[in-house]
């Protein structure tokens, strides 16, 4: 994907003004560029050793904004697919495709002839400087390369969790490594919802793990354990796959996960290959759980130990009256992505259905939560 960068060469005086005014002409977001220097209250809170040196302050600045150009299909499409995710209270609201600066050609400049007009107005009253633009192109790559420098290795436990670019510390004693490459859309494992449910998936995934008593279990019962002999796992909102790969890494024998971004496919199987995992252990539905029965019945009525879920507190409250269909008697639902000021609503979401759930664990690390419950 290619955006198209618009620089405004102009002055400080009159770089607020002008991001006021691209905001008037639907414009989200301007990146402000200048040399004036940062007083003790603009540097409280940040986080930098040494402060770069931009030369002195001559007065000038820069204002950029971003636009991405579609074909007026493609804008069609993009503009009606946020719609069916913004109106399904099922989604994660971090699925919606982009809408904003999204123009086609033609709309493009238009904007440009009214980015014109509205500086020569401003400079009616304003010393905007040059007030000249330039352009230039800017692919997600480019982003997506700079994010790496931020994303090193680091440990669960006696679990390492490591970028596929960087090497393991000689050093390091880990008793596993999990290679991980977040692709262009997935976070790289390192929030501590992530690392809750990993905690959780190192716990209960045990060759021993009987999910059905043998000695209790019905004849249908049997039959089901028998049809689906190792541990098995779904992994809802799988992203980059991490959760999943970290299951199969801990002993799982098969994983199907589910999203709702297509990026999820490639993503997957990159980090299985860097695993040393084989693709047919992991299986991947581009779909969304929620109501959709045949996805379910797909997936397997029965067949799971455990269900992870690290989504969002709203999505978890849903899935609570969702997954239990997927589970063996007695499985697991492991869920996250709760921040803990919704710790009471997702509870209450397992207690509605009591005649489902027994909570096992709620734990806690910074701001978020885990919870853990096993069907009854």
């Amino acid at each position: 994907m290619i955006w198209k960068k618009c620089t405004i060469h102009t002055t400080e005086e009159a770089e607020d003004i002008l991001s006021m005014n691209l905001a008037e002409l639907g414009i989200e977001g301007v990146q402000i560029e200048d040399r004036m220097p940062l007083t003790v209250e603009d540097t409280k809170g940040m986080f930098v050793d040494q402060m770069p040196d931009f030369g002195p302050d001559d007065g000038t600045a820069d204002v950029s904004f971003y636009v991405e150009i579609l074909h007026p299909e493609e804008k069609q499409d993009r503009v009606a697919k946020a719609a069916k995710v913004a109106s399904d209270p099922s989604i994660d609201a971090s699925y919606t495709p982009n809408t904003a600066n999204v123009y086609t050609r033609q709309e493009f400049e238009e904007l440009l002839q009214k980015v014109r007009a509205m500086l020569q107005d401003t400079a009616r009253y304003c010393d905007i400087g040059a007030g000249t633009m330039d352009f230039s192109d800017t692919e997600d790559k480019d982003w997506i390369n700079n994010w790496k420098t931020y994303f090193h290795p680091f440990h669960v436990d006696d679990i390492l969790v490591k970028p596929i670019w960087e090497k393991k510390p000689v050093d390091d004693t880990s008793k596993l490594v999990i290679e991980i490459d977040p692709g262009t859309a997935f976070g790289t494992g390192m929030h501590d919802t992530t690392q809750l449910c990993i905690r959780q998936l190192k716990k209960y995934i045990n060759p021993n793990l009987k999910t059905i008593d043998e000695s209790t279990a019905s004849g249908a019962e049997a039959e089901a354990m028998d049809a689906h002999a190792g541990i098995n796992v779904a992994d809802i909102g799988t992203g980059s796959g991490i959760l999943g790969v970290t299951a199969l890494m801990l002993g799982a024998s098969h994983v199907f996960g589910t999203d709702l971004d297509e990026e999820s496919i490639p993503s997957i199987k990159n980090n299985l290959k860097a695993n040393h995992l084989a693709e047919d252990h992991f299986d991947i539905a581009i779909d969304n759980i929620v109501g959709n029965d045949a996805l379910k019945a797909r997936m397997g009525l029965g067949a799971y130990d455990i269900v992870v879920a690290n989504i969002l507190a709203p999505v978890i409250e849903l899935l609570t009256g969702e997954v239990a269909p997927l589970l063996k008697l007695h499985g697991l639902f492991i869920t996250s992505g709760i921040i803990d000021e919704k710790e009471k609503e997702v509870l209450q979401a397992f207690h509605a259905h009591e005649d489902l759930w027994d909570i096992l664990e709620v734990n806690h690390q910074g701001e978020w939560i885990n919870i853990t419950a096993k069907k009854k």
